[in-house]
């Protein structure tokens, strides 16, 4: 059975930019609350903020306004090492150019803990076992990174933030890449890993059809707000409706998706 411990939560959060002339705020007041054992998914539209959110969550970006909240304090009284053993990121950007294997790659989740030389410890070992053997990656763990699937290699960076054994992961688009059997596979496997370990997993993608079938819940980001709930809630409240402002795209809400009208 899940607990209800917040792993994350924001109070009264703005994000925007600032600058020496203005501030922009993309978006006001946001009260969110990161559970663990929990898969949430935020979604909106393409240039709502969603990156901006994740880089403020993180703690890489500062708020507008207000605080974001991990395990109980602030993320910015956080050192970068305390940090890094309470928050991992799986970003979309390429790897820099390297013969790593993928072992290699997933054990360097292991940095925050690892002593100035860089040792791997028993437990160090045991982490990156475990994460290898929850994403499935064993069979190729030997091979040159960019000698697998873009799958796959998702896969192996979602092993290095196990391996780095935070209580939150959060991820950024994990799926963009990837075709509809590679997206699907990405969705169970964290869906999987919140229900097994009980880390709260955040992230954005723009398969919103696949993430109201799996998710626990969403977050989503229109013009006007950002709403977290459940995604039978959201549905029954009609807010998938305020996702598009186009006529020939509707959420149906029997079937649960969006329709194209022809």
């Amino acid at each position: 059975m899940k607990n209800n411990k917040t792993i994350l939560s924001t109070s009264n959060l703005s994000i925007g930019y600032k600058s020496k002339q203005e501030t922009i705020t993309i978006a006001n007041s946001l009260n969110l609350n990161l559970i663990e054992g929990k898969l949430i998914t935020l979604v909106g539209g393409n240039g709502i903020g969603k990156s901006t959110l994740l880089r403020t969550l993180n703690g890489i970006q500062k708020p507008i306004v207000g605080e974001v909240y991990l395990n109980e304090k602030n993320i910015e009284n956080y050192s970068s090492l305390a940090l890094a053993q309470n928050l991992s990121v799986v970003l979309t950007e390429k790897l820099p150019p390297s013969n790593l294997t993928v072992y290699e790659l997933v054990a360097l989740g292991r940095q925050p803990y690892t002593n100035w030389i860089g040792k791997l410890s028993e437990l160090d070992i045991t982490k990156i076992e475990n994460a290898i053997q929850l994403t499935g990656i064993k069979s190729f763990q030997t091979k040159r990174h960019y000698q697998i699937s873009d799958g796959q290699l998702q896969k192996v960076l979602i092993a290095r933030a196990l391996a780095q054994d935070t209580p939150l992961i959060i991820l950024d688009e994990p799926t963009t890449h990837l075709d509809l059997l590679h997206k699907v596979a990405v969705f169970k496997l964290l869906k999987k890993l919140s229900e097994e370990t009980g880390k709260c997993i955040l992230f954005s993608t723009h398969d919103i059809d696949l993430a109201i079938q799996l998710s626990d819940e969403m977050i989503v980001m229109t013009t006007d707000n950002c709403i977290q709930d459940e995604p039978c809630k959201l549905i029954k409240d009609g807010i998938f409706n305020t996702l598009f402002v186009d006529q020939n795209i509707f959420f149906d809400e029997e079937k649960g998706k969006f329709i194209f009208k022809q």
